[in-house]
């Protein structure tokens, strides 16, 4: 006996994603004053008899009775039928083709319309079950052969009996009445198939739940298109991540789960379990912890600019990818930036906040132009540069300092030390990461050294600035301005509230870290991040990576791709291609990339070899994580 199953696949929403007589319906009623009721009833019978709440041969009728269907209908239906393909069923009509002689297609549905879609998939005739429509001699349909026991209640049943199927058989379908097949003994497993449909009744009579193609070729030990179905790969998205991201992620056909707030550690370790790839933004911190206790991450997306909330040296350690966002939002921040320029120089936040109460002070006192003035820049990089730009087209002088060296832009003139900075700027505005070095880099001495009158911006970093020391400079009245997005504590949620010192002091403005929160600026982060989780997930890209080696990588063509991730010691490399070789592996391309710390070799090989010749791969002195794609 073969231990090869026989794979017996139900037609409407499993193989292709419609049922045919609700697009029958469609065809046949267009134009019709009383379609959408009737194409209503028809949907509902539908639904009535795949769930097993109306006998399928009642409701066959019925839905007949209820359409003027003619050979035309049918035919304009069957043209469309393989362009129809659910969407696994699509990218593996190939793995399908090649076994093509363990498949069945046993359906309720006509064989007219399942023909063109048996013959694109490489299924011989004779292993096509369906029903025949009948037809008179103008074309009009007339029912079906009666004949045909699958026109009739159990009829599955009936007709799978009398194939005298040998050896293991597999029903996979969306409706109850295959789950009779499993239920009458006919079938030794039975895969409620959910991509298109999820009937309730239907998946607890399962065995199991595939939600795609991948997952039953996955279960039944083929090689599908891809090496494990992307359904059972989960992605938790925590804060709110954009939409566009979501979309992506599902739309690659990956399992997404979202939350709208933070996590505390407790908190994530407990909901990470089980989760493959992790996006935040800048709430949620991963510490050493929380990645320790991840049984499965192995990715994380910050859908921000920043990554000091994300422990990366112990994300290394455990092979696990972090990327971020690092240039989407650098327009939105610049414009705030400006934006804030001006309100300070003019007083207006203090001016509308006394107009609402009521007083009108009309003065030019204390309101300066940008032109001509000096904004100082500490830390050129993405969004600083950008800023100088815009800043000097308003006829602002520009200086800034950076500990790297950059190429300045327009007119912008480089200082040596912050202390020149401050003691020169008008404005001065922060845009430096969150590196630890960074903590506290304006404190009372740096805000006694800036000019009277001067202003500060900080939209980079909470802990960049001692807040305790601004505010007492504000009262003083020795600084004309401040404007802070960033704070060292901010509030997990919007529920939560908010304190600092620097409430209700004179021109300064306080806004709840929005620097890069546009509309804009976050479908632009969604989008990016989403990108670079899919590229490493699907290709093994580490482009953008922040903690491993940077290898830019097109799509698997034609081989299996072996991704290894290990410690960067000596020998690594000739003991991975040791075990390929002792494997049978024959190497078709392969790249090695390494930093301080971290190795990455993508091999890509030929698809033909045993079951098993990738274990000693896993077990090669220093591997961090092993993968494999096609």
């Amino acid at each position: 006996m073969s231990s090869a199953p026989t794979l017996i696949f139900d037609f409407d929403s499993t193989l292709v994603g419609f049922e045919t007589l609700e697009v029958l319906a469609e065809l046949a009623l267009e134009g019709a004053p009383e379609a959408g009721a009737i194409r209503a009833e028809i949907a509902a019978l539908t639904d009535q008899a795949m769930s097993g709440g109306r006998g399928f041969d009642e409701a066959l009728t019925r839905r007949l009775t209820l359409l003027p269907l003619t050979r035309d209908h049918v035919q304009t239906l069957a043209d469309q039928a393989v362009k129809r393909l659910a969407p696994s069923v699509a990218r593996n009509v190939e793995t399908l083709r090649a076994h093509a002689d363990r498949l069945v297609i046993v359906s309720g549905g006509f064989r007219d319309v399942i023909a063109p879609v048996a013959r694109h998939l490489g299924v011989a005739d004779a292993r096509v079950l369906a029903n025949d429509l009948t037809y008179d001699e103008a074309g009009r349909v007339t029912g079906v052969d009666r004949a045909n026991p699958l026109s009739a209640d159990g009829g599955k049943v009936t007709a799978i009996r009398a194939l005298g199927l040998s050896g293991p058989v597999v029903m996979i379908g969306d409706g109850w009445t295959d789950a009779e097949v499993r239920l009458a003994g006919l079938a030794d497993r039975f895969h409620a198939f959910c991509e298109v449909v999820r009937r309730p009744r239907v998946v607890e009579a399962a065995d199991s739940v595939a939600v795609s193609l991948d997952e039953v070729l996955h279960a039944e030990g083929l090689a599908g298109r891809w090496s494990y179905p992307r359904s059972r790969i989960k992605v938790l998205l925590l804060e709110s991540v954009h939409p566009a991201a979501v979309a992506a992620l599902e739309d690659a056909g990956y399992s997404v789960e979202c939350e709208t707030g933070a996590l505390d550690e407790d908190a994530l370790i407990e909901r990470l379990k089980g989760v493959h790839v992790l996006g935040l933004r800048s709430k949620t911190a991963v510490s050493e912890r929380v990645i320790d206790a991840a049984d499965r991450l192995m990715a994380v997306g910050a859908f921000c600019i920043g990554t000091n909330h994300i422990d990366l040296e112990a994300a290394s350690r455990r092979g696990i990818a972090v990327f971020n966002a690092p240039y989407s939002n650098t327009r939105s921040v610049v414009e705030l930036a400006i934006g804030l320029v001006i309100t300070m120089m003019r007083g207006v936040v203090d001016r509308s906040a006394a107009m609402h109460a009521g007083r009108w002070n009309k003065s030019a006192r204390g309101s300066r132009e940008l032109r001509g003035k000096t904004l100082g820049i500490v830390g050129y990089g993405a969004i600083g540069s950008q800023l100088s730009v815009l800043a000097e087209a308003l006829g602002m002088r520009v200086i800034y300092h950076d500990l790297s060296e950059r190429l300045a832009l327009g007119n912008a003139r480089p200082v040596i030390t912050l202390d020149d900075l401050l003691a020169e700027a008008d404005v001065v505005s922060l845009h430096v990461d969150g590196r630890a070095g960074n903590h506290r880099l304006i404190g009372a001495a740096e805000l006694s050294r800036m000019k009277p009158g001067a202003v500060l911006i900080n939209l980079s970093r909470g802990h960049v600035v001692d807040i305790d020391a601004l505010a007492e400079v504000m009262r003083e009245g020795r600084l004309g301005g401040a404007a802070i997005d960033v704070f060292p504590e901010e509030p997990r949620t919007n529920q939560d509230p908010f304190d600092s010192p620097l409430r209700g002091l004179a021109n300064v403005i306080l806004t709840p870290h929005v620097g890069g929160s546009t509309e804009e600026a976050q479908e632009a982060i969604g989008a990016f991040a989403a990108s670079r989780l899919l590229g490493y997930l699907n290709r093994g890209d580490t482009t953008f990576c922040v903690n491993l080696p940077n290898v830019q990588l097109s799509d698997v063509q034609g081989a299996h791709r072996l991704l290894h991730i290990h410690q960067n010691q000596p020998g690594v490399l000739a003991a991975l291609n040791q075990a390929l070789s002792e494997a049978g592996l024959n190497i078709l391309g392969q790249h090695l990339k390494t930093d301080g710390r971290t190795g990455y070799v993508i091999t890509d090989v030929d698809r033909d070899y045993q079951a098993g010749a990738l274990d000693a791969l896993k077990s090669v002195p220093g591997t961090l994580r092993f993968r494999s794609l096609y």
